[in-house]
């Protein structure tokens, strides 16, 4: 995957090597593609501040409602049942700078909260595989599919469902809140998957 960033000489050519790498048909031209990234694609506002101009926030909290460790949107789901990881404490900051980099060389306009765009054919969001398992939504388009074979595979798959959910049928995912920063970004989770 590395190679297929490093190497893209822009965001068609590296969008038809996400096709390849898939062993997908990439379609004729002019085609638009939306995709669903999961990993964090944000710090929070409030890490944000600290670590570039040395801003605390009046109190912590205990872990989950952490706004240095996590983001609205990850507090947001913890209120919902759902455990987000954080970029900060779980050891997934690698990953996210990974998905951020990409973002920034492939898809760098916010287009809305939690929505990046190259303002031609690619649309970016955060998705999140793990609650879709309690998702009927997700289920249903699931069946259309043959099992794959490894953990990673099956989460793309879902990430790739939710991002059609989002380009097809937006009222199926929960939306961004209207006090989240947009720099923060969202993580587009089916309704049906929060309790």
């Amino acid at each position: 995957m590395r190679v297929t960033i490093n190497e893209a000489k822009n965001t068609r050519d590296w969008v038809n090597r996400l096709f390849h790498l898939c062993q997908a048909e990439i379609p004729s031209d002019p085609y638009q593609a939306t995709i669903g990234i999961d990993t964090p694609l944000g710090f929070s506002e409030a890490f944000n501040d600290l670590a570039t101009g040395l801003k605390s926030v009046s109190s912590i909290g205990e872990s989950d409602t952490n706004p240095y460790l996590y983001r609205k949107t990850e507090r947001f789901l913890f209120r919902h049942g759902i455990k987000p990881l954080s970029a900060i404490k779980d050891m997934i900051g690698s990953q996210a700078t990974k998905g951020i980099h990409t973002l920034a060389k492939f898809s760098p306009e916010p287009y809305g909260c939690g929505v990046w765009t190259d303002g031609y054919m690619l649309t970016a969001i955060e998705a999140y595989p793990s609650p879709c398992g309690r998702s009927k939504t997700i289920k249903a388009l699931r069946d259309g599919y043959p099992s794959l074979k490894y953990g990673d595979e099956e989460d793309a798959l879902t990430c790739a469902l939710i991002a059609y959910l989002f380009s097809q049928e937006r009222g199926q995912l929960v939306a961004p809140l209207e006090d989240v920063p947009t720099g923060e970004g969202w993580i587009w989770v089916p309704k049906d998957a929060l309790s």
